[in-house]
């Protein structure tokens, strides 16, 4: 691969991830029991990229700490971004660090090390902007695009109608003129987009698209983070030890004989999975988790440290750090109405999300789509509804 530099954009909080992103980026969330940046990097790293530029800025030592100077050997250098002022702002914040093209890409969604290579070597062939180009049934969500003889002829953000089956796959590769095609950008509300920039030498016929098929995933909604960790363990993309068919332990977990480990399931380093307990299918279980006797945790994710003691069920349920869910907790599972911030989304499949160091202490039930915030305490007993803001004590 001729381009040998990456720029990640990882400096977005996420609200909408909230409130799991209130004490780390988006990009450090859990993709099964990994953060989700870790999986674009071991992209880029597998597709020959020698060089990597993080682009942080909202709790980015939560970033450079976790990765430090190196990742699997190749260095990492850090760009910051003092003020979230739009996607093209944050990739001109790496311009000291690029002295010739580069790949470009978001910290905060899952693609393939054969995406990279397409866009690189049409970028090589080319010389042209590149960007890849994803077919999804619903674009709605995301910014539509049409291609036409290889190049890209219009962007539509977030389109209404069904007109559109492509998407922009947010993998792009450049040469170091996008950095004065980005200055030279109007900014829109006092934000730099990219896609702004990329709107103009789509109008100059300067945009190769890529049509790609491999893995492309996206966290926007607490949600999500279950289908992320689904298709993860799908794809086998885990570091751990394969024990049989889609049963990855790490060497230094300790599974109780007695518990049954139903694939695809992951069980990450240090963890403790007491007797007659029930993982998976479609659990994921993040460093030092435990899991108690007669637990039963299914199509989960519990993130590092979480501790979940015996007689309970975890369905459809993301944990954040150092939760710890008493005796007999239950989350019965989706599907569900979940309120983020002000806008209501109906029949989400969600049992709870349980953001970092929640503590609950015994035979707590959670009504489908809660939502409960950091440090929250919730007494032994208590049956929560909804959003339980941060900090907040709940009592019978």
């Amino acid at each position: 691969m001729d381009i040998d530099t990456a720029v990640v954009l990882a400096a977005g909080e996420g609200t909408r991830l909230r409130p799991l992103t209130r004490n780390r980026p988006k990009p450090m969330l859990p993709a099964a029991n990994r953060p989700i940046l870790e999986h674009v990097f071991d992209a880029l790293i597998d597709a020959g990229v020698e060089e990597l530029i993080a682009v942080v800025g909202y709790k980015r030592d939560r970033v450079q700490d976790h990765f430090g100077p190196t990742y699997r050997g190749v260095p990492v250098t850090y760009a910051v971004q003092h003020k979230q002022l739009g996607s093209g702002h944050a990739l001109l914040q790496a311009r000291d660090s690029v002295d010739g093209p580069a790949l470009v890409l978001n910290g905060d969604r899952l693609i393939d090390a054969g995406t990279v290579e397409a866009v690189a070597e049409t970028f090589s062939q080319s010389g042209n902007a590149t960007m890849s180009v994803v077919e999804r049934q619903d674009t709605s969500r995301y910014g539509a695009v049409q291609v036409r003889d290889g190049y890209i002829t219009d962007l539509v953000e977030k389109p209404r109608d069904g007109d559109y089956r492509l998407i922009n796959g947010g993998v792009y590769a450049f040469s170091p003129d996008i950095f004065d095609a980005i200055q030279d950008t109007p900014r829109q509300a006092g934000e730099l987009a990219l896609t702004d920039t990329l709107a103009t030498l789509v109008d100059e016929e300067r945009v190769r698209g890529v049509e790609v098929d491999g893995m492309w995933v996206d966290a926007t909604y607490p949600w999500d983070l279950l289908t992320v960790a689904r298709e993860v363990l799908a794809r086998g993309r885990v570091v751990e030890s394969a024990r049989r068919e889609q049963v990855w332990i790490a060497d230094s977990a300790r599974v109780h004989n007695e518990a049954v480990l139903q694939g695809p399931v992951v069980v990450g380093p240090d963890c403790e999975v007491g007797p007659d307990a029930v993982i998976g299918p479609d659990a994921a279980l993040g460093r030092t988790v435990t899991v108690g006797a007669n637990s039963v945790v299914q199509n989960t994710v519990l993130d590092a440290d979480t501790r979940v003691d015996p007689g309970s069920t975890l369905l459809d349920t993301v944990t954040g750090q150092d939760v710890h869910l008493g005796a007999t907790t239950v989350v019965p599972g989706g599907p569900a109405d979940v309120q983020v911030g002000t806008r209501v989304f109906e029949d989400q499949r969600l049992g709870a999300v349980i953001a970092d160091r929640a503590r609950a202490r015994g035979d707590v039930s959670f009504t489908p789509g809660s939502l409960v915030g950091p440090n929250a305490t919730l007494d032994a007993g208590v049956t929560v509804r909804g959003n339980v803001r941060e900090g907040a004590e709940v009592t019978r």
